[in-house]
C-alpha cells in the first residue's frame, strides 16, 4: 500500500468504541468465565533494547538497505527539496469550490502555498510519493498541517501530473475539522506515527502545543524491526554472547516460494503472527494505546484495531471506507493458514514478488486455477486476472486505488440481496448483481452456495428482529475468522439477550485477543453483578487492550460488589485507559472517553469539564455536546443542555443526532410542536436510521397522529422494537 495514505481518512481513529448500556435483567448463574490464556512468548516482556538508527543496520545489510532506497516507507516524510518535491510550484494557481491556492517558490528557495488571503505557508515535509503526493506546511504551536491540495503523481498519461483537490464533491470550508486548517488535517496527530519511526507527539493539553519528536523521519529498520542495540551488540562480538535477534526478524528473501505441489496447510496461532501484527501497526484502521516500540507483542497491546462496523466495512467484510488492510486479510483463508506479509510483498522494497497471476501461482498450480475453466475468462483478459475477482480495488483520495485484502470468493448471491458491491458488474456495468448470480450460479453447476456470515452481520447491524441467537453462533464458530466473531460479539452488546449469555462466557476465555475485546464489549448491558462476575478476570488479561475495555465497561459496577483484589485490578486497568487517552489531549474523543469514565465512577464535575474541554477543541464534535445535555439532563438542568444542543446545531445544522437529542429534551420539558420539529428533522437528515424513525413514530403517536406515525416506522419492519410497535397501532385500530 503506498504511504501517500491521506491520515485525514482516519478520523476519531483514537475514539474508543461506545456501546449503548441497556440493562437487562438475566435469569443466569453468576459463573466466572474460565480463566483468561496466559501471556504467549510473543508477549512477554523482554530487555529494554535501544534505538540504534537506520545506518547501523544498512552496515550489515547493504541488500536490504538497496531495496529499501526509495520505498514508499523511505519517502514517507521527506524534507522538500528538488529531488523530493514531485509537484509544480512555479506559481500555480489552483482554485476548487471558491477557494484559490497558490504554489510558489519562496524566497530562500523553498516551497509555499499562499492562500486566499496572499498569506504564505511554508512547506515543511513532503508526504507520501504516488499515486499522490501531499504537502504538510507549519501551523502555529508545533503543528504541522496536510494541505487538502495534492500532487496527483501518476504519469500524464494516466491522467496524472495535476493539482487536485482531496475532497471534491463535499469540499469542506473554513472552521470544519477537514478543512486544511483544521483538526482533522493536524498531522502531529492523524499521521504522524505511521510515517517516521519512534514518534511521540508531545501534545501539552496546558499550552495546546505540540513538541513532537522522532527518531527518524522516514519508516526506517527499527520501525518494524524493533530497537537494534542487542542485535548490532551480538554482530559486532560485544555483549550479549548468543544473538538475540530482532523482534520481528528478516524474512529469508529466497523461501517465499513453495516447491511445487506444496500448500500452506498449518494454521498459526494468532499471537505467533508478529509479522502480520507488525504490519498491522500501519497497515489497519486503529486507535493507538501505546507509543512506545513494543514489537513483538499481540498488536491489542498498542493498538485497538476496528472491527467489521458499519460504514468502514460492508456486512461481508468487504473494505468500504479506508481501513488499510489489517482488517480485510484478518478474514481471508491465507491469513488463517499462515500466509504472511511478505509471501506476496517485498517488505524492505514493498514490490510484488511477481507480477500478475505468477504471484497468485507461488501457492495456487496455475493448471488449475489460471484456466477457463476456473475463471471463465478468455485467457490475458482482464477478468482473468486473479485479483480482478478475489482483491476488488476501491479507490481512496480521487486517485488512488486500494485492493480489498480479504481475497473472497466473489458472492454476487450476497450482493444480490444485501446490496453489497460485487466485481463482476465492476467490469459488466451494464448488467446487476442478480445477472451476475445467475451466472456464477451456473458456473458452480447450480449448487447451493456456502453459507457466510454476511446475513447475519447484516441482521445484526439492523437490530432484526430475533438474531441474537445467529450473532451468538457466529461469534462461537471455530471456522470463522476472529475479527467476524468479534463484530458479532459488538453487535450482540446492542441487543442483548439471556439465551446468548453462554456464547459470550465462552468467547470470554477465547485465544484470540481480538474475540475476548468483542465479548468484553457483549457483556456492558448485562447487570451489574453478573457483568463483574463474567468480565473481572478481563482486567488481569495479558493483553493491554483487553484489560483496558474491561476496566471500561466495569467502571460503574457498585463498590460494595467488589474484592479488594479486583477493586485493585479495575484501578490498574482504568490508569491503563487514562494514559492511553492522555496520549491524545489533542483531540475531542479523548476528552469524551475520560468524561465518560468519570461519568461511570459519579464524578459529574470532572465528566462535565471533559465534554467541555472536547467542545473547546472542536465546537463540532457533537457526541460531546449530546453528552454534556444529558448530564445537565440527570442535574434536572435541561436549560443548560437546550442551550447546549442549540449551540452545536448552530455549530453542525445537518447534524440528525443533535436534533434528535434536541427533540428528545423538548418532549421532556413539555414542548411537543417543537419537538415534532425537531424529531422530523433529525429522520429526513438521516432517512436509514431507524432510531430516529422510531422515536419520531412514538412522539406522533402521542399526539394522535397514528397514520403518520405507521408511516414513519414502516419502512423499517423486522426490526423488533417497529414491529412491536406497529403491533400496537394495529391492535389500538381494531374495533372492540
Amino acid at each position: 500500500m503506498p504511504s501517500s495514505s491521506a491520515c485525514p481518512a482516519q478520523k476519531n481513529l483514537c475514539a474508543l468504541l461506545l456501546a449503548a448500556t441497556a440493562l437487562l435483567a438475566f435469569g443466569c448463574s453468576e459463573e466466572a468465565p474460565a480463566p483468561a490464556p496466559e501471556p504467549s512468548p510473543a508477549a512477554t516482556p523482554r530487555a529494554e533494547p535501544t534505538l540504534v538508527g537506520s545506518a547501523t543496520c544498512r552496515s550489515c545489510h547493504p541488500d536490504v538497505a538497496e531495496r529499501w532506497q526509495n520505498s514508499h516507507h523511505d519517502r514517507a516524510l521527506e524534507k522538500p527539496s528538488e529531488a523530493t518535491v514531485a509537484g509544480d510550484f512555479s506559481d500555480i494557481e489552483f482554485s476548487h469550490a471558491g477557494e484559490t491556492s497558490r504554489f510558489v517558490r519562496t524566497a530562500s528557495g523553498g516551497f509555499g502555498m499562499r492562500d486566499e488571503a496572499g498569506a504564505l505557508h511554508e512547506v515543511v515535509a513532503t508526504f507520501g510519493v504516488e499515486p499522490i503526493q501531499q504537502y504538510l506546511v507549519r501551523a502555529p504551536a508545533g503543528r504541522w498541517q496536510a494541505l487538502s491540495v495534492a500532487w496527483d503523481s501518476r504519469p500524464e498519461s494516466s491522467g496524472g501530473q495535476r493539482w487536485f483537490h482531496l475532497y471534491p464533491d463535499d469540499p469542506p470550508t473554513p472552521g470544519s475539522p477537514l478543512h486544511w486548517t483544521g483538526i482533522d488535517q493536524t498531522w502531529n496527530h492523524q499521521c504522524a506515527h505511521c510515517h517516521s519511526t519512534n514518534l511521540k507527539k508531545g501534545y501539552d493539553p496546558e499550552t495546546a502545543r505540540y513538541e513532537t519528536t522522532w527518531a527518524e523521519e522516514d519508516v526506517g529498520c527499527e520501525a518494524c524491526h524493533g530497537p537494534g542495540s542487542a542485535h548490532a551488540d551480538w554482530a559486532s562480538g560485544g555483549a550479549p554472547t548468543g544473538d538475540p535477534g530482532l523482534v520481528v526478524p528478516l524474512p529469508d528473501p529466497t523461501s517465499w516460494r513453495l516447491a511445487p505441489g506444496d500448500r500452506i496447510a498449518t494454521p498459526i496461532a494468532v499471537a505467533d503472527n508478529a509479522e502480520v501484527e507488525t504490519c498491522g501497526r500501519c497497515h489497519s484502521r486503529r486507535a493507538l494505546l501505546d507509543e512506545g516500540l513494543a514489537m513483538g507483542a499481540p498488536l491489542l497491546d498498542t493498538h485497538r484495531p476496528s472491527l467489521l462496523l458499519e460504514g468502514l466495512y460492508h456486512a461481508d467484510g468487504q473494505i468500504d471506507d479506508e481501513v488499510y488492510v489489517y482488517g480485510s486479510f484478518l478474514q481471508s483463508r491465507m491469513y488463517a493458514k499462515g500466509v504472511r506479509c511478505s509471501d506476496c510483498h517485498d517488505p524492505h522494497s514493498l514490490e510484488l514478488r511477481e507480477d500478475g497471476n505468477a504471484l497468485c501461482s507461488g501457492c495456487h498450480e496455475p493448471q488449475a486455477y489460471d484456466t477457463a475453466d476456473h475463471h471463465h475468462h478468455a485467457p490475458e483478459s482482464p477478468g482473468a486476472d486473479c485479483v480482478a475477482c478475489h482483491m476488488p480495488a476501491r479507490t481512496y483520495m480521487v486517485v488512488d486505488d486500494r485492493r480489498d485484502h480479504s481475497l473472497r470468493v466473489p458472492r454476487p448471491d450476497l450482493a444480490a440481496a444485501l446490496g453489497l458491491p460485487e466485481p463482476c458488474t465492476g467490469c459488466h456495468a451494464s448488467q446487476d448483481a442478480a445477472w451476475a448470480a445467475t451466472v456464477v450460479d451456473e458456473w458452480r453447476g447450480n449448487r447451493p452456495p456456502d453459507p457466510h456470515f454476511a446475513p447475519i452481520l447484516e441482521a445484526g447491524r439492523r437490530r432484526a428482529t430475533g438474531v441474537a441467537p445467529a450473532l451468538a453462533a457466529l461469534a462461537g464458530d471455530p471456522d470463522a475468522a476472529g475479527i467476524v466473531r468479534a463484530t458479532a460479539l459488538h453487535l450482540l452488546a446492542r441487543q442483548p439477550d439471556p439465551a446468548t449469555l453462554d456464547a459470550i462466557r465462552a468467547a470470554l476465555a477465547d485465544p484470540d485477543p481480538l474475540v475476548r475485546l468483542g465479548a468484553t464489549e457483549a457483556v456492558e448491558p448485562i447487570p451489574p453483578g453478573l457483568r463483574l462476575a463474567l468480565a473481572e478476570p478481563l482486567l488481569r488479561d495479558p493483553v493491554r487492550g483487553v484489560r483496558i475495555e474491561a476496566g471500561r465497561v466495569l467502571a460503574d459496577v457498585p463498590a460494595d460488589l467488589w474484592s479488594p483484589g479486583a477493586r485493585t485490578a479495575l484501578a490498574d486497568a482504568l490508569s491503563e485507559h487514562r494514559a492511553a487517552q492522555a496520549i491524545h489531549l489533542d483531540r475531542p474523543e479523548s476528552w469524551l472517553n475520560l468524561a465518560l469514565i468519570h461519568l461511570r465512577l459519579g464524578e459529574l464535575d470532572l465528566a462535565r469539564e471533559g465534554y467541555e474541554a472536547a467542545l473547546a477543541l472542536d465546537p463540532t464534535f457533537h457526541p460531546a455536546a449530546v453528552n454534556l445535555a444529558d448530564l445537565y439532563r440527570a442535574q434536572e438542568r435541561d436549560d443548560l443542555g437546550e442551550r447546549v444542543l442549540r449551540d452545536a446545531i448552530e455549530a453542525v445544522p445537518n447534524n440528525s443526532e443533535l436534533h434528535h437529542a434536541l427533540g428528545l429534551l423538548l418532549i421532556r420539558t413539555d414542548q411537543p410542536d417543537a419537538a415534532l420539529g425537531s424529531l422530523a428533522t433529525a429522520s429526513q437528515l438521516a432517512p436509514e436510521h431507524a432510531r430516529y424513525a422510531y422515536v419520531y413514530a412514538i412522539a406522533l403517536e402521542s399526539q394522535g397522529q397514528r397514520d403518520a406515525a405507521k408511516a414513519a416506522a414502516w419502512p423499517f419492519r423486522g426490526r423488533a422494537e417497529i414491529d412491536a410497535f406497529l403491533a400496537e397501532l394495529e391492535n389500538a385500530a381494531a374495533p372492540e
